[in-house]
């Protein structure tokens, strides 16, 4: 199976978009936009701000794997 480790990641804050490589030995629990420096955290049932913000869920679950 071929992975997509590019993702655009959107701020539900300002709107920003951002396009990031993810990482495929960890989850991401934070991450600050870089437009107006908030702090996303998952959604409540997301394992990652990837799965909650971003156009391709993180590589744990692409794989149906059980994320971090």
């Amino acid at each position: 199976m071929n992975l997509t480790l590019q993702s655009i990641i959107t701020c539900p804050a300002c709107g920003h978009k951002k396009e990031e490589t993810m990482p495929t030995s960890a989850c991401e629990f934070f991450y600050e936009c870089e437009n107006c420096k908030k702090v996303l955290k998952p959604k409540q049932g997301h394992c990652c701000v990837y799965c909650s913000y971003a156009t391709v869920p993180c590589p744990p679950i692409q794989e149906n794997k059980s994320c971090c």
